[in-house]
């Protein structure tokens, strides 16, 4: 049994939605601008990528990171696209460019559930509900106590997507099919993922809140299924990881560059194996006659078309494999060794010399006590409002309307259904949602520090 693109790229909206039909954009791409145009998007422009609360305006934030993504994501996909065309496997009406709009939004809302300070938030959260939080999660189901004290940055994309933008609680934005199920990476619940029963230990990519929003898209886009809660991905996942992998690779170095924590010649070291050794000389001719600040935008489109051919070769080699669910690791575990190599060692001396530089790392223990002075605050209040009514303090409820009715689901109110776990998503919702600066300076104000900001 496999998978098929015709089901694959299902136009259709959430909510079995039909397909609109507008002049001058596909369906997919419609996709693209409601994303561009969401909240959630813009405010990446100020959440960390790699480096938070960076002075330096040179280095990526989630924004422009994302933005690279999806230029990348949209080339591979149309490259893609064209290929199985030429091969006639790509069905009618369909087109190439659509599968380059559904990668290019997939890229797009990659990162839109990231919270404040990046992975580094998504740990700060984690952290304080395993420790200091922890008694706010009795009553809980051991499903959602692990959507909560495991909290994951891509489950909250999907939520973000379906549940909390435009359309509050009734699907959300109100993507296509097939947007949605490229953009899940990991089409699985969180409690199984923590007892090392799914493909990436501690990773997932659905809170319970959405699990049902997750098995209609599954449906409707043909996933196959593997185990509870539990499909193959998309095929077109594998394009979406790729991009990222391939620009982060790249550009956190460049960032590195520009922050003076690695050189040039260290980095060309590692990208120069991607280009075909005729290239090289002419190659080192340009680079000769700028400086090392300079010299990463000369190379970066290179490497990027070098890296984008290796992945759609991969890619349609083994696309019966992706259409049988059946691939293990990512593509770029499938691409040529030169690449293969370049990414890892890209990655690599990130790890060594960008992520364990001091003043990354004293950023980084800043935003474990920024993460939980808003965290104990705001639960607070809201186990203060799930209790006895005679026991909200004015503290309380001026928390509570800092927050907003229009925060919380409907049962919250009602104290209906799981209304306790529903109002603790509330909260990592609002947190979330903060850029880097509002976090901080939010939590300045709580501890009586802030500025007065109107």
């Amino acid at each position: 049994m496999a998978m098929n693109w015709e089901q694959l790229l299902c136009a259709e909206r959430l909510g079995q939605r039909p397909a609109k039909s507008e002049e001058g954009r596909s369906p997919f791409y419609s996709d693209h601008d409601k994303i561009v145009f969401s909240g959630a998007f813009r405010r990446l422009a100020r959440k960390t990528q790699v480096h938070p609360l960076a002075a330096n305006d040179h280095v990526h934030n989630r924004l422009t990171h994302s933005l690279e993504v999806a230029c990348v994501g949209r080339t591979l996909g149309m490259r893609v696209g064209n290929a199985l065309q030429a091969r006639g496997e790509l069905p009618g009406p369909l087109l190439p460019t659509d599968i380059g709009d559904i990668v290019q939004s997939s890229c797009l809302a990659h990162d839109i559930g990231n919270p404040p300070f990046g992975h580094t938030g998504e740990e700060a959260i984690r952290n304080w509900f395993q420790k200091e939080g922890r008694v706010y999660l009795e009553g809980l189901t051991e499903a959602e106590r692990d959507d909560v004290r495991l909290f994951e940055g891509n489950a909250q994309s999907l939520r973000v997507l379906t549940t909390l933008e435009y359309y509050q609680y009734e699907e959300g934005m109100r993507l296509t099919y097939a947007t949605l199920g490229a953009s899940i990476k990991y089409p699985w619940t969180a409690t199984p993922s923590v007892q090392n029963q799914r493909p990436k230990n501690n990773k997932y990519g659905i809170f319970q809140t959405e699990l049902d929003y997750f098995h209609e898209i599954a449906q409707r886009t043909g996933l196959l299924p593997i185990g509870e809660h539990w499909y193959c991905r998309h095929p077109l996942v594998y394009l979406m990881e790729a991009a990222d992998d391939f620009c982060y690779g790249i550009l956190d170095l460049e960032d590195g560059l520009e922050m003076g924590i690695l050189s040039w010649p260290e980095i060309y070291d590692i990208l120069r194996r991607v280009i075909p050794p005729v290239q090289i000389p002419e190659l080192e001719r340009n680079l000769n006659k700028v400086d090392d600040g300079r010299k990463p935008a000369i190379l970066r489109g290179k490497v990027i078309e070098a890296l984008i051919d290796s992945g759609t070769d991969a890619f349609m080699e083994h696309r019966a494999d992706f259409l049988a669910g059946t691939v293990k690791g990512d593509l770029i575990s499938l691409c040529d060794d030169n690449v293969r190599t370049a990414v890892q060692a890209a990655k690599d001396l990130a790890k060594q010399r960008i992520f364990n530089h001091a003043k990354r790392v004293e950023l980084e223990i800043g935003a474990y006590n920024t993460i939980g002075t808003l965290l104990s605050t705001l639960c607070g209040a809201v186990d203060a409002l799930l209790g006895d009514p005679d026991q909200v303090t004015y503290k309380d409820n001026r928390v509570l309307a800092l927050m907003g009715d229009n925060n919380f689901h409907p049962s919250v109110f009602a104290q209906e259904g799981r209304y306790k776990y529903q109002a603790l998503m509330a909260v990592i919702d609002y947190i979330s949602g903060m850029t880097d600066n509002y976090a901080t300076n939010l939590a300045k104000q709580f501890n009586g520090m802030g500025e007065v900001r109107y």
